[in-house]
């Protein structure tokens, strides 16, 4: 079984490949420019490349430690971190803001936008950088959800939250590969040329609401809520009569992937959700209790069944381990189910799931069992935000690298 679940998501990654994704929406008419920004950056701009092998392009994938990306002829490579920004992050910016302002109005603008181009791109506005990364950080532990960091990051940049689309005459066609729940397009990488519903007023609720102190940034957005700065473009502006805004790829497709594959096997296989959002505990103890309704009355569904959710948990962090949703989802999916146990793997679809080199790990029916013989105390390891640790100890993990690919988790669990 640990084979089959593995087996599911590599070929749901497989077959939601991002430059396959790309080639199905790519226009008829050659652009004037290509910029690709995100988690799946090279491989979205493999497929514009190989249409338009000529035109200039400026790509900003995330940096991996040790890797040195070649510089192709008619572009652009800027590597750059995530998830908080870094002085590479603000460079690509400048590069890109300066490039498209110098398009025509005849000129078309291709950009392509995966997640993580939020950090990818960082032009700070009313802050310094070090403020940037400190806010950034503060954010990714406060349990927030991606909406709600993204309101405070569109009102901290220049080119956030349709700011791109404002900074060129151009017309746009972007395509968006979906890593939020809802496939909310201003989400995505905070949708440099989507409308913004919000505001600097909500920005500030955010920081109210997670207890976020930063003088500088409230500064900032206390400026803007009293309407002495330019707020983000809203829907029904002009000039996104200019801009086409597709999506092209989402946890859905992703889910679907590995839904016909358990089909395949002979399993009948459900998808729950791709929507699911909150604290990773609460989404394990909703899975836990599913679990044992299956098991104890068939309800809601008759096993074997598979069970396949996605969206992205959160984690509040409060101890000092490594974490990661997807790890710290399956720790407890394994403490609520105890030696009941079941089959489960959860991952990231980007191959880093938080701060760990691993994308995620796999839930065994033996999993307490081999714990209490090593003397692992799963209940003390979750507390401190250790999940990582725990099936790191148990040979657990799930080791795939980055892939180039990032349509938000992906969960399995086999019902027998």
């Amino acid at each position: 079984m640990r084979e089959l679940l593995i087996a599911s998501f590599r070929q749901a990654l497989e077959q939601t490949h991002p430059a396959r994704l790309t080639a199905q929406h790519l226009p008829e008419e050659v652009p004037a420019l290509i910029v690709s920004v995100g988690k799946a950056a090279m491989s979205m701009l493999e497929a514009a490349r190989e249409r338009f092998p000529q035109v200039p392009f400026i790509a900003v994938p995330k940096a991996e430690a040790g890797r040195d990306w070649p510089q192709a002829e008619h572009g652009q490579i800027l590597p750059a971190r995530h998830p908080v920004p870094d002085e590479q992050s603000v460079r690509a910016a400048q590069i890109i803001l300066q490039a498209v302002s110098r398009l025509q109005a005849s000129d078309l603008l291709l950009l392509l936008v995966s997640g993580g181009g939020s950090a990818l791109l960082c032009a700070p506005w009313g802050i310094d950088l070090p403020t940037k990364q400190a806010l950034t950080q503060a954010l990714l532990r406060s349990g927030a959800e991606i909406q709600e960091i993204n309101a405070v990051r569109k009102h901290v940049s220049a080119l956030k939250g349709g700011r791109l689309a404002a900074a060129t005459p151009a017309r746009i066609r972007a395509l968006y590969l979906s890593d939020v729940p809802g496939d909310d397009l201003s989400a995505i990488a905070s949708g440099p040329t989507v409308p913004d519903e919000t505001t600097f007023a909500l920005a500030l609720a955010v920081l109210d609401k997670y207890g976020l102190d930063f003088p500088e940034v409230r500064a900032h957005l206390e400026q803007g809520a009293k309407g002495v700065l330019p707020e983000s473009p809203k829907p029904g502006e002009a000039l996104f009569q200019r801009v086409e805004n597709r999506l092209i790829g989402s946890n859905q497709v992703l889910l679907e992937a590995a839904q016909r594959f358990w089909q395949a096997q002979g399993y009948p296989a459900v998808i729950l959700s791709d929507r699911f959002q909150g604290e990773a505990r609460e989404l394990a103890r909703f899975h836990a209790n599913l679990v044992q309704s299956i098991r104890a009355h068939g309800q809601p569904f008759r096993p074997p069944v598979v069970l396949l959710s996605g969206g992205e948990a959160s984690v509040t962090v409060r101890g000092s381990g490594q974490g990661g949703r997807n790890q710290e989802f399956l720790g407890w999916l394994g403490f609520y189910l105890g030696k009941e146990g079941v089959w489960a793997l959860a991952a990231d679809s980007d191959g880093i799931d938080g701060n760990t080199p691993a994308a995620g790990a796999i839930l065994a029916p033996d999993t307490w069992h081999k714990a209490q013989g090593l003397g692992l105390d799963l209940k003390a390891l979750l507390h401190d935000n250790n999940a990582h640790g725990f099936f790191q100890a148990l040979g657990d993990l799930l080791i795939t690298g980055e892939t180039a690919h990032n349509l938000n988790d992906f969960r399995a669990l086999v019902v027998e």
